[in-house]
């Protein structure tokens, strides 16, 4: 194979799917397990996607918009999964979807204005509207699932401590790429802020491991 543009993301994608496979069979089934499979599933859908655009040669609008519309739920996920697991059970928090909800609405009348502007072996670059905005909403939830994990293990609990010490292992990983995207933002070097979301799944395999060791020994919540 000459084109090796995405490749990174197809070996991660066939690692995840082996991961969403061993989690279906030796996994408990509870609602947190659940929750876990679903979030390996989007960022292995994200993965594919890539590749497939990459490796087709050509940008593809509606792939592209796939591809958003798919990641945007994971930051509601997260954070759900983190405040249920480690504050308290809260169901109502199930609005924090309406925000990705609006968003993939949203874009679905401008899909056109979505396009991947190249691609590597490691990351793409995308190109699409309201960018800042959509990086607000997309990375407040990931800042307030540190915020609990951190306030959690101050309490010093050791009945979770281990599961919030993986998490918030998982959400430093997951952030490297951001907090370095915004400080070359500020030094006048915006380019890697069009790849950043792209880099950053590439990092969410860190974090899909801590996952995987969560749920692979996690009991607890309900039968559904």
């Amino acid at each position: 194979m000459d084109n090796w543009n995405g490749i990174i993301s197809l070996l991660i994608a066939c690692i995840e799917l082996v991961i969403i496979i061993n989690l279906f069979v030796f996994a408990k089934k509870n609602r947190f397990n659940r929750i876990v499979i679903l979030m390996v599933i989007i960022l292995m859908i994200y993965q594919t996607i890539e590749f497939i655009v990459c490796q087709s040669g050509f940008s593809s609008s509606f792939l592209t918009y796939l591809a958003f519309a798919d990641i945007s739920f994971l930051p509601a996920l997260d954070l759900y999964l983190v405040y249920n697991f480690f504050v308290k059970e809260n169901r109502n928090l199930k609005i924090l979807f309406i925000v990705p909800i609006m968003f993939v609405v949203y874009y679905a009348f401008i899909i056109g204005r979505f396009e991947m502007t190249s691609c590597t072996v490691f990351f793409a670059v995308f190109n699409y509207p309201h960018g800042t905005l959509y990086g607000l909403c997309y990375y407040l939830p990931v800042v307030a699932s540190v915020y609990y994990l951190i306030s959690y293990l101050q309490k010093g609990d050791t009945k979770k401590g281990l599961y919030a010490g993986l998490f918030l292992t998982g959400h430093l990983i997951m952030i490297i790429p951001v907090l370095f995207a915004f400080l070359l933002s500020a030094l006048k070097m915006r380019g890697m802020l069009n790849s950043v979301e792209s880099i950053m799944c590439k990092f969410a395999f860190g974090y899909v491991l801590c996952l995987t060791f969560f749920a692979l020994n996690n009991k607890e919540g309900n039968d559904e």
